[in-house]
């Protein structure tokens, strides 16, 4: 088997599932009961907020916990909002958004905010000058992506913060770095950020646990209502074996940062320069920053089709944002490329563990499949 949509999900590490096993039959109190085992469940929980918050770049108390990245950002969004509710003012977003911030905003818009998508520039990044030219006084909030799940671009997030700081000070910041945790360095105080939304199941830890960072001495309404956990944030008895899993992988992709990041490159390297000798038709979308997603076209090639092909040569990879389910990118559409290239988009996205031997399967089955559609 040859997996290459890790922008998808990743492989649970052994050592997360192993943590995850630990806190369901050993330490498997309730954190919020005051006996022993509730306390040694809350010391878990605690140690594991230490840990993911030294990978979040920020204060533990600044760290909650909340079922996935999509759940962080509608907190983060609506929470926004609800602290504007009778301003209504301008909320800024771009065109290029995971579904998560693009569907919660439109239905802020909707709600009656004013709502504005900005476009990318041909690379796939928003400049200060397009953020600039959308930001007014009455801007509550500004929410990009760090790491585009699609073509692999990271915003200007230090310069789009300070602009956002300097035009509307009374602003909110919100950063959605699902993809760019344990891939980028994250340092949002230095970003200018106040809220930030991050995702276990991209870095090797289970599905169903997410984080989210609020800057310290901001409050957010929470979207629940229940027992005031999380510091009444994001009430519910906490899922302790996920967190002490995702702390685990947050533990092991920082230990090894570096190592990693030179390893996807050399792949990313690697790929490009077997798809230019094999495959001479395909086109590369976007300027990816970091080498973990590359996005490529083979213009006359269905991507569905060619995402069959593949899967029957145990090649696993996706046509784009997983949760888009096969519908046209909206992300590749943004850039103004040709439907040609949006209806024939490949996304292969690397992890650790990936080899060139993964490589080399991909460019063989592409190979046979663009000969298959030439037939």
């Amino acid at each position: 088997m040859h997996y290459l949509d890790n922008a998808a999900t990743t492989r649970v590490l052994p050592e997360a599932a192993e943590a995850a096993v630990h806190a369901m039959c050993e330490e498997f109190g309730n954190p919020s009961s005051l006996h022993r085992m509730g306390l040694e469940a809350s010391h878990l929980l605690e140690d594991s907020r230490r840990t993911v918050a030294s990978a979040l770049g920020c204060l533990p108390e600044e760290v909650y916990f909340t079922a996935c990245g999509t759940e962080s950002t509608n907190i983060s969004l609506r929470g926004a909002a609800h602290l504007n509710r009778h301003k209504k003012g301008r909320i800024i977003t771009t065109e290029i958004e995971h579904a998560a911030t693009v569907n919660t905003a439109k239905q802020l818009a909707a709600d009656g905010f004013d709502v504005v998508f900005l476009a990318p520039d041909a690379t796939g990044h928003i400049t200060p000058e397009v953020l600039s030219e959308a930001l007014t006084e009455d801007t509550i909030l500004l929410s990009c992506q760090l790491v585009n799940n699609e073509i692999g671009t990271v915003q200007p997030v230090e310069q789009l913060g300070k602009l956002l700081k300097a035009k509307a000070p009374k602003a909110l910041f919100h950063i959605d770095a699902v993809q760019g945790l344990c891939r980028v360095r994250l340092t949002p105080k230095k970003w200018n950020c106040d809220l930030m939304s991050v995702s276990g199941h991209k870095i090797g830890a289970p599905k169903g646990i997410g984080a989210l960072y609020v800057k310290k001495g901001l409050r957010l309404p929470p979207l629940t209502f229940g027992g005031g956990q999380e510091r009444g944030m994001r009430p519910g008895t906490e899922a302790v074996p996920n967190i002490a899993a995702f702390a685990k992988a947050c533990e092991i992709r920082m230990a090894h940062f570096d190592e990693d990041y030179a390893h996807v490159l050399e792949l990313a390297d690697y790929l490009k320069q077997q798809v230019a000798a094999e495959l001479p038709d395909a086109v590369i979308n976007g300027e990816g920053d970091i080498p973990h997603v590359v996005n490529l076209s083979m213009p006359g090639c269905k991507s569905e089709v060619m995402l069959h092909v593949l899967e029957g040569d145990e090649v696993y990879i996706s046509s784009g944002s997983a949760c888009s389910k096969g519908k046209q990118s909206g992300v590749l559409k943004a850039l103004g490329l040709p439907k040609a290239r949006t209806d024939s988009a490949l996304r292969v996205s690397f992890a650790p563990f990936n080899t060139k031997k993964d490589v080399d399967a991909f460019v063989a089955a592409v190979k046979k499949g663009a000969k298959m559609f030439r037939r």
